[in-house]
């Protein structure tokens, strides 16, 4: 199986998962998560009190330490989501439940409503806490942080990023509240 252009942040006893979509041309190259200037994911995280600071793409992998992971449903990098396909996207999705029985993080996160709805065939789901568990998750879908989705503001982002972490944890190393 060939390497993914950009590898899954993943490791045992995360509280969340992040999953984006898929990498931007920009993340692909850098070889780092949520590298393009204008995605909101790292502040989101800090805001959420989920990092205890802002942290840079580059500081990926420092998410562990923090109880958080990060991989994406397709590992094709493109300008925009939309140029997936929807088999992409369904592959996407068996592949990511297998990863999450795999890994076992307590919440796995699907970051935007549109690409929850079309990889798991789900056209009339919602945003938030979703009734099914994916690899055995408590599951939510969160507004993605691109840039391109102007749907969402900064403190939308933190407020649904801050919902994440199970009640029973508080945040590593954040010094802060549990967020819940």
């Amino acid at each position: 199986m060939p390497a993914k252009p950009l590898p899954d942040v993943i490791g045992p006893g995360l509280d969340v998962l992040f999953c984006g979509i898929n990498p931007s041309l920009m993340s692909a190259e850098r070889g780092h998560h949520f590298a393009r200037p204008g995605n909101r994911f790292w502040p989101a995280l800090h805001l959420a009190g989920l990092t205890p600071r802002r942290l840079r793409p580059e500081e990926d992998r420092e998410l562990l330490s923090h109880g958080l992971g990060v991989t994406n449903l397709v590992d094709r990098p493109t300008r925009a989501a939309a140029e997936l396909s929807a088999e992409e996207l369904a592959e996407g999705a068996a592949a990511l439940e297998r990863l999450v029985a795999e890994h076992r993080p307590r919440v796995l996160a699907v970051l935007g409503i549109t690409a929850w709805r079309q990889a798991f065939a789900r056209p009339r789901a919602v945003a938030g806490l979703q009734e099914e568990r994916l690899g055995g998750a408590v599951t939510w879908v969160v507004p993605n942080p691109s840039g391109l989705n102007a749907h969402a503001q900064l403190p939308d982002l933190a407020r649904a990023y801050g919902q994440l972490r199970p009640v029973s944890r508080s945040p590593r190393s954040t010094g802060g509240p549990t967020t819940r």
